[in-house]
This record gives C-alpha cells, sequence and structure tokens, in this order.
C-alpha cells in the first residue's frame, strides 16, 4: 500500500503522523511511504531521516493526498484537505466529529474510509489511541491552569501550591479517568488542594487508596459538581463519552458565581467542551475571559509539546496502521473488533452510533460495508 504523511496545518501544530521509525516499520513491510517535505522537521525529524527510513519525499500536500491510498496524521483534515480526500481512500487520525457538523458533512461526501483514534478501543477496555494524548492533556492541564492563575495572564494571583503560612490553591477535576488520573498526579506534586469528581465510584475508590487524605474524592452529582466548582481556584474538565459530545456538567450560571480571576481548563473541548462557556481556542490565543473566569479551551494541547506527544502517539498508532496496509481497511476491521470501532465514516455513511445521533445522521453498522 502507498501511504501518505502530509505535514500538519492546524494552529501550531507541530506533531507529526509518522515517525521515521513508524516509516521504517511499514516498509519494512513492503509498503511505499510518501511524506511530505518538512513534515517533521519543527520537532527535530528531518527529511534526511525519512529518507533513510525509506520513504519517498513530496514537495506538497497536495501530491501526498493525490497518491496515497492512505494517509496517516494527527488532526482531524481542515477544510482544503478535507477537499482532497476521495472516494475509498482511508483517513486514519483524530477526527472528533460529534461536535463538528462541518467536518462530519464533508467527510461523508468525500467517500472516504475515516477511521478514528479516538474511538479505537483495546483488548483490556479502555481508548489505548486516545490516552497517550490524555495522559499528556492532564498533565499540560495543571500546568496551563497554574500559569494563567498569575496576574499578568487574568488569573487571580495564586500560587497552586501555595508557601508555608499561605494556603494552597484549590483544584477541582471533574473526571477520574486518563486526563483526570495525569492532573491529580500534577496537582498534587504541586502541592495543591484537590478534588476529583467522578460518576463511577471504582476510580474514585483507587485513587483513594493511593493518595489517602492528600485528596477528595466526590461522587459527580449537579449538587457536588456546583459546590466544587464554587469554592475552586482552578478547574479541569476531563469527562468523556466516547465519540459522543461531552456532558455540559459546568453551567452558564455556575460560572457567574465562581471566584473572579479563578481559571477554567477544558480539555474535552475536542468533544465540545464540558463547560457551557467554553468554544475552541488556539495555542496562539488561549483564552478569554466569561464573568471575570479565564477559560482556557485549546483544542489540541499536547501540540505544545510536540515531540514528545509525537512519540507518545506513534507507539500506540502504528500497529493499526500496518494491519490497514497489510490487509486493507475491510479485512482489518474484520479481523479486529476495536480497530471497527474506530470507523466513524465510510463510503457516504456514518458508522458511529454516537455520532449518528449527535448529528442526525442514519447510522449504518460497520459490518454491513465489510462484504
Amino acid at each position: 500500500m502507498l501511504i501518505g504523511l502530509p505535514k500538519e496545518i492546524k494552529n501550531n501544530e507541530f506533531r507529526v503522523g509518522l515517525t521515521p521509525a513508524s516509516v521504517r516499520e511499514l516498509t519494512h513491510h513492503g509498503h511505499q511511504v510518501l511524506v511530505q517535505t518538512g513534515a517533521g522537521a519543527a520537532i527535530g525529524l528531518s527529511d534526511d531521516q525519512y529518507l533513510a527510513a525509506g520513504a519517498t519525499l513530496a514537495q506538497d500536500a497536495a501530491q501526498v493526498f493525490a497518491a496515497a491510498e492512505m494517509i496517516v496524521k494527527v488532526k482531524e483534515p481542515q477544510a482544503h484537505e478535507c477537499a482532497m480526500l476521495r472516494p475509498g481512500q482511508i483517513l486514519y487520525t483524530y477526527l472528533h466529529l460529534a461536535p463538528d457538523p462541518e467536518q462530519t458533512a464533508t467527510l461523508v461526501k468525500s467517500g472516504a474510509v475515516c477511521i478514528a483514534y479516538e474511538t479505537i478501543t483495546g483488548p483490556g477496555g479502555g481508548l489505548p489511541l486516545l490516552a497517550p494524548m490524555s495522559e499528556v492533556a492532564g498533565r499540560m492541564a495543571v500546568q496551563a491552569g497554574a500559569a494563567h492563575l498569575e496576574k499578568s495572564k487574568g488569573g487571580m494571583g495564586v500560587l497552586l501550591g501555595g508557601v508555608p503560612g499561605v494556603p494552597a490553591a484549590h483544584v477541582v477535576i471533574l473526571g477520574a479517568g486518563v486526563v483526570g488520573m495525569n492532573a491529580l498526579q500534577m496537582a498534587v506534586g504541586m502541592g495543591a488542594r484537590v478534588t476529583v469528581l467522578d460518576k463511577n465510584v471504582d476510580p474514585l475508590r483507587a485513587l483513594d487508596l493511593v493518595f489517602g487524605n492528600r485528596i477528595s474524592t466526590l461522587y459527580s452529582t449537579a449538587h457536588s459538581v456546583e459546590e466544587a466548582v464554587l469554592d475552586a481556584d482552578l478547574v479541569i474538565g476531563g469527562v468523556l463519552i466516547p465519540g459522543a459530545a461531552a456532558p455540559k456538567l459546568v453551567t452558564r450560571g455556575m460560572v457567574s458565581r465562581m471566584k473572579p480571576g479563578a481559571v477554567v481548563v477544558d480539555v474535552a473541548i475536542d468533544q465540545g467542551g464540558c463547560f457551557e462557556t467554553s468554544h475552541a481556542t488556539t495555542h496562539a490565543e488561549p483564552t478569554f475571559v466569561v464573568d471575570g473566569v479565564v477559560h482556557y479551551c485549546v483544542a489540541n494541547m499536547p501540540g505544545a509539546v510536540a515531540r514528545t506527544s509525537t512519540f507518545a502517539l506513534n507507539s500506540a498508532t502504528i500497529g493499526h496502521a500496518l494491519a490497514l496496509a497489510d490487509k486493507g481497511w475491510q479485512q482489518a476491521l474484520k479481523d479486529d473488533p476495536h480497530l471497527k470501532n474506530g470507523l466513524n465514516v465510510a463510503q457516504g455513511q456514518v458508522t458511529y452510533a454516537a455520532v449518528a445521533l449527535a448529528l442526525g445522521y442514519a447510522y449504518i453498522h460497520p459490518d454491513t460495508l465489510l462484504g
């Protein structure tokens, strides 16, 4: 198979879908890889390294999209990239379609086979291709929140860990999944006072066993969320319903009653966000203020640490990329029900139930397209 690697073009996005090591794996299996010139240059992955791994270089994205049977990316295709997709071409990347009707409509129209990293499941449960970036985003959320609590960034002027004689900031984490657990580790390590909320008591119980009285855990209800948020200096939203739009746990009314200069970091923004006041921002302009509360809602947070994120992501994605290239998408999905869960759009149909429900499409079961 001929696999294409275009350079990412989203604002301040420097990650790359394939490292030279991943290219070498693909070429070792007999596949061809066409890499856009400079695709990895921003994170120290040179064209010479890709050539040494067996790739061929293309001068622009148009050449990559025109030639490749499968496109491997990191972020969802931007509008003019969507326009270059064709029927039957495989797109393997993050998509986050439920809150994005425009992208969904374009992918449906393209006839391409669109496989989303974020809905591929794992044998032991969980979302193994989403997990590495959730780990990064959870850790970054605390860094970003701590920075924006500084007065010069619009915050209330609070040091996350406090100092002797001065109390630490109160960090509230919504969701005890991968994002929440990684945010918790960072917040506790920085000396903050931390409260974690979730609707599943099991992860709360596990966190309590590890952290004991260094943290507080609460079962998530509208009442407990409201009480915690109103007392918080920093709120991190890390809730996830796989493939679906994130629930709006924090209402506009709650935000209006938060402390002036408090900060919210909405890690769920890729799926629409879990704060009613959220809208996606970029690394170039990461924040906005609503009712005196600083909102950090960058939709590609791990892109800020692009080299770390790229290597973490490739470790998770290369196995399925090999399966798709070796077998073709239909056979690969037949052989692996977890990979099949990644199929969101194919041949003009929406094949992921949560996306169909969120955007009003008829849901077509993937099995009907697998022959």
